[in-house]
């Protein structure tokens, strides 16, 4: 059974599972649903047409599934879905998506600190960190285990690659390779995520085989389609690579308007 404190306002047409809790003052939207073992702490607002799936906290003063922010949208039905074992910290703002049908996704065991932001029509992955204000811009994609500090800009449209590690204050203006360590105004790549591939268990020739690609794609004197050639040609094909070239192939023919070969 449910646990509402008297003082929220839920929906009649919401749906709650059981062992939800949710605290006082919080709002819960029509056609919301909130999944088994959530718990909403004091004025949480879920709003209309957001799935929250199971064992996620909502902290102080989160806002989920609220309307897009974009001028475009004209009050058509879309969504927001979060799956499962997510930590949403105070004041995080999760927005669902713009244009009839469309929605927002959010995977399972991520963590939104405080006052972070994830953008309409965006896809944010699962093992996600959001340090504290945190902005990604609409319709922009994280992969799983990406790693982000405080106060990151990410434009909208863009795509940053798995375990990924953005700096602090960094500016993500294009689509940003996965497995690298990425910092900057507007970013450089200072080499592989090497502590975080290793505590995510990656083994030592894999992360030597990607630090190998590094160099060859950021610090040697060849273009990106050169680079991709020579690691195509000299290094093991393994699930890493394969995943590094097509990112940055998909990027180069302009997935998402932007262009990573900045030379």
């Amino acid at each position: 059974m449910a646990n509402i404190h008297p003082t929220a306002i839920v929906h009649t047409t919401a749906e709650i599972a059981e062992e939800v809790e949710i605290g006082p003052y919080c709002l819960v939207g029509e056609k919301a649903v909130i999944g088994k073992g959530t718990r909403l702490e004091a004025h949480v607002v879920v709003d209309s047409w957001t799935v929250l799936g199971e064992s996620n906290h909502l902290f102080w003063g989160v806002i989920v599934g609220a309307p897009p922010q974009d001028r475009k949208y004209k009050n058509e039905p879309t969504c927001l879905k979060i799956g499962s074992h997510n930590i949403i910290r105070e004041y995080v703002t999760l927005h669902r998506a713009s244009g009839e049908g469309e929605e927002t996704l959010i995977g399972d065991h991520n963590f939104f600190m405080a006052y972070s932001h994830v953008g309409h029509n965006s896809r944010v992955g699962s093992h996600v960190v959001m340090a504290n204000s945190v902005g990604i811009g609409g319709h922009s994609v994280i992969e799983d285990y990406v790693n982000f500090g405080g106060l990151v800009g990410v434009h909208q449209f863009t795509t940053i690659g798995a375990y990924a590690m953005i700096g602090g204050m960094s500016r993500i203006n294009r689509d940003a390779p996965p497995y690298m360590l990425i910092e900057g105004s507007p970013f450089k790549v200072y080499g592989i995520n090497s502590i975080g591939l290793q505590r995510a268990g990656f083994s030592q020739e894999t992360r030597d085989t990607l630090k190998t690609a590094c160099r060859l794609l950021y610090y040697s004197n060849l273009k990106i389609a050169q680079a991709i050639e020579k690691i195509r040609a000299e290094l093991p094909a393994i699930p890493e690579i394969d995943h590094l070239i097509e990112s940055l192939e998909a990027s180069r023919l302009g997935r998402n308007g932007r262009a990573l070969d900045r030379r």
